[in-house]
């Protein structure tokens, strides 16, 4: 994996990806997310939920573009380190302290 991103510039939400940008998604799409989730436990019904579902993938598109545009390189490194480890965290530390330092958390 080489890039985080497809050549039109739009992110590639793979697992590592979505696992390198974990803490950054539960920050900024925090909102999103938990007005999903009310509307999950209101109602059952798929169909119900899906304006929410979408603002939740907007935003976590969003905040993947904005994090590959900030710190390509550290996310790069740390997405590849994570494909290439199948996602464990502790083979990766290092790319991750450098990715949450050009980007961190906030």
């Amino acid at each position: 994996m080489a890039t985080a991103v497809d050549p039109s510039g739009d992110p590639i939400p793979s697992s590592a990806v979505l696992t390198a940008s974990s803490k950054h998604i539960g920050l900024r799409c925090q909102h999103e997310n938990v007005e999903f989730l009310k509307c999950k436990q209101k109602d059952p019904n798929p169909e119900k939920c899906l304006d929410k579902g979408r603002q939740v993938t907007r935003c976590v598109l969003g905040l993947l573009k904005d994090l590959h545009q900030k710190c390509t390189k550290e996310m790069d490194e740390y997405v590849g380190c994570l494909y290439y480890h199948t996602n464990e965290f502790d083979f990766c530390r290092k790319e991750q302290q450098a990715f949450e330092k050009t980007c961190p958390l906030n």
